[in-house]
């Protein structure tokens, strides 16, 4: 039995001791807590302080980037072709509203044809930035934009305002050379990634509009101006409360551009095509100004800026005359007879005397026969212009060669673009030897000798547009110089030289002269263009030449068709005044029918009219001298149209040839 005790009692000092410990631990451990925390509120209310208090502010307030407005685009007299105008508009903004469906839903009882736009709407908020207002509508009425106003406080995320938009006052009289804006898309942002260059944010802003086509597009950098910034204080429902003016930063306009374009000329221009298909360009002999440059039919470019509707721009792509093609410098035809003086030229400067004589039978014959529009006769070479004598200039392309006339159509502007600031040229096509032998038609590479007469008379392979032409004119009247034509006139005030050196035409300029003589007499009694070419303008005349280019081969049929496909092109060129030329113009009438001088001249002498009364010194002219009454053409025929058809035969050892020119 053992002797230890069975129960224990625990010492009362060892209890308190135990709990002391605890006691201190725990207090310990608090009083670390309550000074860390303590510190930790000291840093952050007084080290980090500013920090967050301009975290809180940012918080409260959003920049939003601003496009800048559009740089003016005017003519040469400050006429504005390109402005920009005031326009209502309402705006979502997506961080700011809480329900995007529902606030769609809401603007559409107050804007009821946003309903049918709602699916790009949507699309367009959802790829916008954030914080970044995206435009619903533009173009508000009043009673829209009060309405809209009325009800903003019901419509979180969603504002009105005023802001500049694109305009052009004179619709399509410049829409191709001009161009118009449109929102920038993947294309554009591409663009830069592809050059390595950092893409400017105000790309991706809903309300931009980048340039596209003409002068928009190729000064595109100078036109855009620096986007400035708003910054805007919202509340916690991230409606916008107030402005913060001293942070934001006001948008830099764009620079004005001038261009050598008259808006009355050109306005003129595409007026008197009425409703047919081509180009007219205007060019000052003496410096190469451009005064006009239009393609008709046009199109209205304001609707780009707020978007075109898909039926009116599948109207336009679908429609056969092409509005949306400028024709002017990237449409190309066959230029007919106007290119007979280059194949004279051609032949001067190899020494071809201009008084020789050759007999027009009516057709030329060289392995099958080439028709011409009529019998002409003896014909020397002042002669076969005025009466556009196929036959005398397709014997001087078979004696000197397809390169002699290649070589001086360069020299007088085909085949080749200009330094204009725009591009979207088309340099056509100046057919030679060497090019044969690149483009074979049977395999051996060989300028056959039936290819020659179709190429005298403007017709073949070759191809010019309207640019050309007038640049070619604008060199014949001159005289002297090679002009180059110019578009940009002015940047920001300050005058863009001329493109490039000026060079000497490498010719006698008194072959140029019998040239000269030569198109004088086309728009004098019995030539070719006499009878729509009169100005009315007393002794101020204008000197000319007709060009009819076919499009299809007659064969044994009729030459007339009414399907306008069919039809052959009409041209004419021209300079003013004869006795000391100051402006040239060239107009090309696609499909227009039968005879340059029907449908290209009366057409290229009211545009002609319209620059001649413009100029001050003509005008004191033409006021001092009186407006003689112009002798009446109606007994004179000045269109030949009688005309011989070619037949179907092939030239001798030639592909399928070209069909000669139509009649003048």
């Amino acid at each position: 039995m053992s002797s230890e005790p069975s129960i224990f009692f625990s010492d009362p000092n060892e209890r308190q001791g135990s709990f002391l410990r605890r006691t201190l631990v725990m207090g310990g451990l608090t009083t670390l807590g309550i000074v860390g925390l303590s510190l930790r509120l000291g840093q952050l209310q007084v080290v980090q302080a500013q920090e967050f208090a301009t975290l809180a502010a940012e918080n409260q307030f959003n920049y939003r980037l601003v496009p800048p407005p559009r740089g003016l685009i005017k003519d040469r007299n400050g006429v504005v072709i390109a402005g920009n105008r005031p326009s209502f508009r309402v705006l979502v903004v997506r961080d700011e509203t809480k329900d995007l469906d529902q606030t769609l839903d809401l603007l559409g009882r107050l804007l009821p044809d946003t309903v049918e736009r709602r699916r790009g709407i949507i699309r367009d908020v959802n790829a916008a930035p954030r914080f970044t207002p995206v435009p619903v509508k533009s173009d508000l009425t009043w009673e829209e934009f009060a309405r809209v106003n009325l009800y903003a406080n019901e419509l979180p995320g969603v504002m009105a305002d005023m802001h500049e938009a694109r305009f052009y006052p004179h619709g399509g009289a410049f829409a191709h050379v001009v161009g118009y804006v449109a929102k920038a898309n993947a294309r554009d942002v591409e663009a830069y990634r592809e050059k390595d260059e950092e893409v400017p944010p105000l790309l991706f802003n809903p309300s931009f509009r980048i340039g596209r086509q003409g002068v928009e597009r190729s000064l595109e950098e100078t036109l855009r101006g620096e986007p400035g910034g708003n910054r805007v204080e919202v509340d916690a429902r991230g409606r916008v409360v107030g402005e913060d003016s001293a942070n934001s930063r006001p948008a830099v306009p764009g620079k004005e551009v001038v261009l050598t374009l008259d808006a009355d000329v050109q306005s003129k221009a595409l007026e008197v095509f009425g409703e047919e298909s081509g180009g007219a360009v205007v060019m000052d002999v003496r410096n190469g100004d451009v005064l006009c440059m239009v393609s008709a039919p046009s199109f209205d470019p304001n609707l780009f800026v707020s978007g075109v509707p898909s039926p009116i721009y599948r109207a336009w792509a679908d429609y056969e005359r092409r509005p949306l093609t400028d024709k002017s410098i990237n449409g190309v035809f066959a230029p007919g007879s106007t290119f007979k003086p280059v194949t004279g030229l051609a032949a001067l400067v190899r020494g071809a005397n201009p008084d020789r004589r050759i007999t027009c039978t009516g057709g030329f014959y060289l392995g099958r026969r080439f028709a011409c529009h009529a019998t002409h006769g003896s014909q020397d070479m002042r002669d076969a212009i005025k009466n556009s004598c196929n036959v005398y200039f397709m014997q001087l392309a078979v004696e000197m060669g397809p390169d002699a006339i290649a070589d001086v159509a360069r020299t007088m502007g085909f085949g080749q673009t200009f330094d204009l600031g725009i591009g979207n040229q088309n340099a056509g096509l100046v057919p030679d030897t060497e090019w044969r032998r690149r483009n074979p038609v049977r395999g051996d590479g060989k300028w056959y000798p039936g290819e020659t007469p179709s190429y005298a008379i403007g017709q073949g392979a070759l191809t010019v547009n309207a640019l050309q032409l007038a640049v070619y004119t604008a060199r014949l009247a001159n005289g002297r110089k090679a002009v180059q034509p110019r578009l940009i006139k002015s940047i920001a005030g300050v005058e863009q030289p001329p493109p490039g050196q000026v060079r000497d035409l490498p010719y006698d300029p008194a072959l140029l002269a019998i040239l000269r003589e030569g198109m004088n007499r086309v728009t004098d009694v019995g030539g070719t263009g006499f009878r729509n070419s009169q100005l009315g303008l007393g002794a101020v005349r204008m000197a000319g030449k007709t060009g009819t280019a076919q499009v299809r081969n007659y064969g044994t049929g009729s030459r007339k068709s009414n399907v306008w496909s069919q039809k052959d092109h009409n041209l004419f060129i021209a300079y003013a005044p004869i006795d000391n030329p100051r402006y040239a113009v060239s107009v090309i009438v696609q499909h227009g029918g039968m005879g340059g001088g029907t449908a290209g001249a009366p057409r290229a002498r009211e545009i002609m009219k319209v620059a001649l009364l413009k100029d001050p010194e003509i005008r004191a002219r033409i006021e001092q001298e009186g407006f003689a009454e112009t002798e009446d053409p109606g007994s004179h025929e000045a269109n030949a149209l009688g005309a011989a058809q070619p037949t179907t035969t092939a030239p001798a050892e030639a592909p399928a040839a070209p069909a000669t020119e139509a009649p003048e």
